[in-house]
């Protein structure tokens, strides 16, 4: 007797058919371990091949949301030290260190460097991003990669977006216009420089990954732009057009946007895998 349904465990000879269901169990399992000892050698390695591509997929998709959420929590966290007197010390404690006691209006190291921090800190600016934006999609659109082209567009006007309405927000002024080595125009926090850079420099990163087959071109490419990304962000610190959080800030909500544009394509491009037919309402990348 069971004492989970009060009724009889099947040892009864009251149930005829009991040996025939268990026969037909029996025979089930025997086919079914037949089926996968007929497996080849060759089989079972597609089938590993299969099973790792899939693993790595999700870990990439994992990774993105990982880095979304790091991103964002690291925002908040920004934000709220940005209020208090360590999050002002901080920011202070880098800005002198930068400048000198003699020439606090003159960035630390040689006039070249300077001349040099200018010329890179252009690489996060509005007008540039656009010029190569503009370049980036029009050479997708004629490789008929639409999807990729779209997001691009829609993720640098949306980072502009957030750039702008965070700065509102909050409405942090600028370091000391004595100490600013370029003309600025609105607020600080968060740099627009450093997380539109992210958001550009990362997409384009994630997208070339995907036309290399190899290990090392990926990890040159990913290298490239996270190096572009700081280089814009320091040179802001080191002109004196942002505080350091600032640029810690833009660079959080930039990762995130450009990991969020990514889970979107992979989301799109994995729904419309699984229906072929539905293809026309949003078209993927083609090649």
């Amino acid at each position: 007797m069971s004492l989970w349904t009060g009724r009889d465990g099947g040892m009864s000879r009251d149930c005829p058919g009991r040996g025939i269901l268990d026969h037909e169990r029996v025979r089930g399992t025997s086919r079914k371990r037949d089926r996968f000892g007929a497996m080849t050698s060759q089989q079972m390695l597609a089938f590993g091949r299969r099973a790792l591509r899939i693993a790595r997929t999700e870990i990439a998709a994992v990774s993105a949301l990982f880095i979304v959420a790091v991103g964002v929590m690291s925002f908040v966290e920004i934000a709220d030290d940005m209020t208090e007197a360590d999050g002002r010390a901080f920011d202070t404690a880098v800005l002198e260190a930068l400048r000198p006691e003699a020439r606090p209006d003159d960035p630390w190291g040689p006039p070249w460097l300077e001349e040099a921090a200018m010329d890179l800190t252009a690489l996060g600016g509005i007008a540039v991003l656009t010029l190569f934006a503009l370049v980036v999609t029009g050479f997708l659109i004629l490789q008929r990669k639409r999807l990729s082209a779209l997001l691009l567009v829609l993720g640098l006007a949306g980072g502009v977006a957030l750039s702008e309405g965070l700065k509102a927000l909050f409405g942090r002024e600028r370091p000391p216009e004595a100490l600013q080595a370029v003309e600025t125009v609105n607020a600080s926090f968060p740099s627009g420089h450093s997380l539109l850079s992210a958001v550009f420099y990362l997409s384009i990163g994630v997208m070339l990954t995907r036309a290399f087959p190899q290990r090392r071109f990926k990890i040159y490419v990913m290298v490239v732009a996270v190096l572009l990304t700081l280089i814009v962000g320091l040179t802001r610190v080191y002109l004196a057009a942002h505080w350091a959080t600032d640029v810690l800030a833009g660079w959080s909500v930039g990762a995130a946007w450009a990991m969020a544009l990514w889970l979107v394509a992979y989301a799109v491009q994995r729904r419309q895998q699984g229906h072929p037919q539905e293809a026309h309402v949003l078209p993927v990348d083609e090649g």
